[in-house]
């Protein structure tokens, strides 16, 4: 039986920007903006996209598309015979367990969220009233639990069906309804009264903020979210790369993935900006801002408990469009290391990421004296340092080098995979800019990444 394939372009774009599209971009991107000069900081985040992350996944894409296999046995498939480029694959795939290690958590919360809001927990509560919720769902380990443990049931169940008839239909029906409601709230965030205000605040560059932070620091702050919004360095997207043909060159499609993941990002300052300023509320940061913030927001406006439900369903799919993405991820890995079929893997990987979510779910309250990373961190803090500041700038190094260099695939086969088929194509001139910059200046976000971190 033949390695299984994606019935459709659309369907790959969507996949893959679904993948992309996280919880990152809707509370993370709107609150560095407000905090980096706003405007500025949204054209240096562009720059970047374009510069840096659309490289990278293309690389990413190619090796996939080259392997025609999972992340586990793609540098086997690719690698000269003696050499050691496979080790990366270990980190990779456990990159991948650990993502979803906590991810299911926080996915769980939205689920959980839009519970609450549709039947209208937080109506008439006061302003502390809305933040104990939040505080009150954290300290419940049945009930993180019991969300984290639907997300992963979905998910699998999902997966189970196969590329074309779960993953790929799903994630068409999910994707387009995210992309509508994101849509229905932006418009109806910007036309609130005091909401235009939000507007001008968002979206026009803010020179006094940007010399208060430091033009190196934003540069770094938008280089950083660039990068990390499309979860390049441990194969999540190498595998779609995988699942298409070759009648379209892989430029293009990364370029098409970049917009659509950046149409998020701005569409959510377009919903959270106005709302905020249209009820007089500082915009907050991190959670607080999606799961104290908003609520209490959607309280004090007319049809509140709609608008407040639509937006939750919204966070629901844009945490489970990656949640499935990365179990598919898994799956495959699972198949392809031990030659299992793909309904066995479900149910194995299934019990898996329960079992090694639920130390996450914990950390809120059994647990929560386990502080791995100093005073008022948690499990999930632990995890995520691990993801985002390790395995993925070191598995995107690893990826570029190995597809750009004579020690790994090479240049021009790396360019002949990228360039098979219709679109835009990588050009000569981006060898030495691929091959030398972009490593050197992923390792840079590595260390200031770091540095930061422990400042």
């Amino acid at each position: 039986m033949g390695r299984e394939k994606l019935k459709s372009r659309l369907g790959f774009i969507l996949i893959s920007a679904g993948c992309a599209i996280g919880i990152g971009n809707v509370w993370k991107f709107p609150y560095m903006a407000g905090e980096n000069g706003r405007g500025i900081f949204v054209l240096f985040y562009l720059l970047f996209l374009l510069g840096m992350g659309v490289p990278a996944l293309t690389v990413e894409f190619a090796l996939g598309r080259a392997a025609g296999t999972s992340p586990a046995k793609l540098y086997q498939k690719l690698e000269k015979s003696g050499q050691k480029w496979h080790l990366h694959s270990y980190a990779a795939v456990i990159g991948n367990y650990l993502l979803m290690m906590f991810y299911t958590v926080v996915a769980g919360w939205m689920l959980n969220y839009f519970v609450f809001t549709a039947c209208g927990t937080f109506e008439g509560l006061p302003a502390k009233g809305v933040g104990a919720v939040f505080e009150a769902m954290c300290q419940n380990p049945v009930a993180m639990t019991v969300y984290m443990g639907i997300t992963v049931a979905a998910g699998f169940l999902v997966c189970s069906l196969g590329v074309q008839n779960g993953l790929e239909k799903v994630s068409k029906v999910m994707m387009v309804a995210l992309l509508a409601i994101m849509v229905v709230l932006a418009v109806n965030s910007v036309f609130m009264e005091g909401g235009r205000e939000g507007l001008k605040f968002y979206l026009m560059p803010d020179t006094e903020r940007l010399m208060e932070q430091g033009i190196v620091n934003v540069l770094v702050a938008a280089m950083n979210q660039a990068f990390f919004t499309l979860s390049i360095g441990m194969g999540s997207m190498a595998i779609f790369g995988s699942y298409i043909g070759r009648d379209r060159a892989l430029l293009g499609e990364s370029v098409n993935v970049a917009l659509l993941d950046t149409f998020v990002a701005i569409a959510s300052g377009l919903i959270i900006f106005p709302a905020c300023f249209a009820y007089n509320v500082d915009v907050g940061s991190g959670p607080s801002l999606v799961f104290v913030t908003l609520p209490n927001i959607f309280n004090n406006m007319p049809y509140g408990r709609i608008w407040g439900s639509l937006f939750f369903v919204f966070m629901t799919f844009a945490a489970f469009s990656t949640v499935i993405a990365v179990f598919e991820n898994i799956i495959s890995c699972t198949m392809d290391m031990f030659g299992i079929s793909r309904k066995k893997a479900c149910v194995i990987n299934g019990i898996l990421i329960f079992v090694l979510s639920v130390p996450c779910a914990l950390g809120f309250n059994l647990w929560s004296s386990f502080e791995p990373l100093g005073q008022g961190t948690n499990i999930m803090d632990l995890e995520d340092f691990i993801v985002s500041n390790l395995i993925l700038p070191i598995g995107a190094i690893c990826y570029i080098l190995f597809c750009t260099s004579r020690w790994g695939m090479g240049w021009d086969k790396f360019v002949d995979e990228a360039n098979a088929g219709k679109g835009l194509k990588v050009a000569k001139w981006m060898k030495g800019y691929v091959s030398y910059v972009l490593p050197v200046i992923i390792f840079a976000i590595f260390i200031i990444g770091l540095v930061n971190y422990f400042k």
